[in-house]
Parts: structure tokens; sequence; C-alpha cells
């Protein structure tokens, strides 16, 4: 079974690849701790490592504005907007004083939200196959 088939919203995909907080709950006291770490391992593995280069300003170069050509004008410019937002969101919490590690994860995260739209996107506007 993949992510999409049973992912209603971002929110879902993000933890059915682990990458939410894991919670502690009693009565009003609510504690989060790590990423919980229970889902697709090879997708969140995937994720993390990619969200290391967003530690690197956003830009488009010519080879990768040729390589992506053929990507319809909406993909592009949802994956232009993660550019810069994730690179933005790096250097921010990095500013912050965060721990390198958890900077990454939170990125990774929000970076799965982009590829979840990205999906439906290209669910919503591809042809059946009937």
């Amino acid at each position: 079974m993949n992510g999409w088939s049973h992912s209603a919203s971002p929110k879902q995909f993000m933890a059915w690849i682990g990458l939410v907080p894991a919670e502690h709950s009693s009565g009003k006291r609510i504690k989060r701790g790590e990423i919980t770490r229970t889902g697709n391992a090879a997708a969140r593995t995937m994720l993390m490592e990619s969200a290391w280069h967003y530690r690197f300003p956003a830009r488009e170069g010519r080879t990768l504005r040729e390589r992506n050509s053929d990507i319809p004008d909406h993909i592009r410019a949802i994956a232009w907007k993660a550019q810069t937002r994730l690179c933005a969101k790096f250097r921010r919490l990095s500013a912050a004083g965060k721990q390198t590690v958890k900077v990454v994860a939170a990125i990774a995260r929000e970076l799965a939200g982009f590829i979840w739209d990205i999906a439906r996107q290209t669910s919503i506007s591809a042809p059946n196959p009937a």
C-alpha cells in the first residue's frame, strides 16, 4: 500500500512517513518528543537527506531549467515555492540556534507536505488509463 492511497491530507502523509512528533499526554498536559519513525523508512530517509540541501540558497541554474522544461508550470510553481520557503526556513531556524538535526527534521516534514501537494495535483490532472 502506498502513502497516496490513504492520505487525505498532508498531515496524514507526514504521519505515514513517520515525520510527526511522538506525544505523551495526560489530561491537560501535552508533551511532544522526537519524530515517531513508525512509517516508511525509505521515504523518510530520502526526505531527511533531501532536507540537508536546503541549507544552501535557493537558485535555479540553466541545467535545472532545461531538465524541468517538460514539467507543467503549476508543478514548477509549487516546487519553486518549496525551494524558496524551505531555504529561508532552514536559515531562520539555524540562526535562532536550533539544533541542526531538528532543523533538518522540520524541513523534511514540510517538504513532505509540498510533495503531497504535487502528487495531489498530478493525480487530479492525470488522464484516466481506462
